[in-house]
């Protein structure tokens, strides 16, 4: 048998926790000393623990822990736990993941300040087109709030035309607005494609608007090369050179695919600026 002090050292966790777990029955001591109270444990005890530790690591509470190792909990009941805790861990390292590449992204553009910009600045006009979309609303437009509710949508949008049959007629457009009547810093997010001006709302069956978006005589373009997720130092420098150039923005910017392959890295986008009429001289 070992002491408390040993069994402790051996299972890589405090005396305090073993006095912890013995009194609230989760790990007992395999026999305490009647006149010192001295509690002793025997090493297949730390099977247990080792289960204990693995489950509380998992999120689980220790009254849950508890329940699973006594088999108060049923198999299909336990299978459905794990199932679920799996699933918050991956949507946790999913979001981990996302403010990652955000916090590299400001990082980026940090790094860049007061260095002269690499990218081409193109000002253009940019035509009328007609658009069969699908919108939502995001929380702030930021890329880690705007990507889950712009991906879905093409998806759905993308699925719903080719049932109708609809083939667009060259790359999707994005373009946002504040969301009317929604929480402060909301945005509405419109996920369109381009189609033929014969396509109207009946061919869809009423499930995708078609819109005809007007054309803008002037906008500050650049091409963003890489995940929409890392696309703040391009939009920043799009900024910046806005205000350089004597220019002023007439609201959010509309980004015009160009390639969108699996490979996201790979992805091709136009940042496309609407600039106001007064900035022209």
């Amino acid at each position: 048998m070992y002491t408390i002090g040993d069994f402790a050292k051996h299972g890589r966790v405090s005396i305090r926790m073993l006095r912890h777990y013995d009194a609230i029955g989760l790990l007992r001591p395999a026999r305490v000393d009647p006149a010192s109270g001295y509690r002793y444990y025997e090493a297949g005890q730390l099977a247990r623990l080792n289960r204990v530790i693995a489950l509380k690591e998992l999120g689980f509470s220790l009254d849950q822990v508890g329940s699973i190792l006594d088999e108060r909990v049923g198999a299909e009941e336990l299978r459905g736990m794990l199932r679920l805790r799996r699933a918050e861990l991956e949507s946790a390292m999913a979001a981990a993941a996302a403010r990652l590449t955000q916090v590299e992204a400001r990082l980026r553009t940090i790094e860049s300040e007061g260095s002269m910009s690499t990218v081409d600045i193109v000002v253009k006009s940019l035509p009328p087109v007609r658009l069969v979309e699908l919108t939502g609303v995001a929380g702030s437009y930021q890329p880690q709030d705007i990507g889950p509710v712009i991906g879905p949508l093409y998806d759905e949008l993308c699925r719903l035309i080719e049932a109708a049959g609809v083939v667009p007629t060259g790359p999707g457009t994005a373009y946002y607005e504040d969301a009317p009547g929604a929480e402060a810093g909301a945005v509405l997010v419109h996920a369109g494609l381009p189609v033929g001006a014969s396509v109207r709302a009946e061919d869809l069956g009423g499930a995708v608007r078609v819109v005809d978006l007007p054309g803008v005589e002037r906008a500050a373009t650049v091409v963003h090369r890489g995940s929409m997720d890392r696309v703040l130092p391009t939009a920043q420098a799009l900024a910046r050179w806005i205000d350089a150039n004597g220019h002023r923005s007439a609201g959010y910017a509309r980004e015009l695919t160009l390639a969108c392959p699996e490979d996201r890295d790979q992805w091709v986008t136009e940042l496309q600026e609407p600039l106001a009429p007064t900035a022209w001289l």
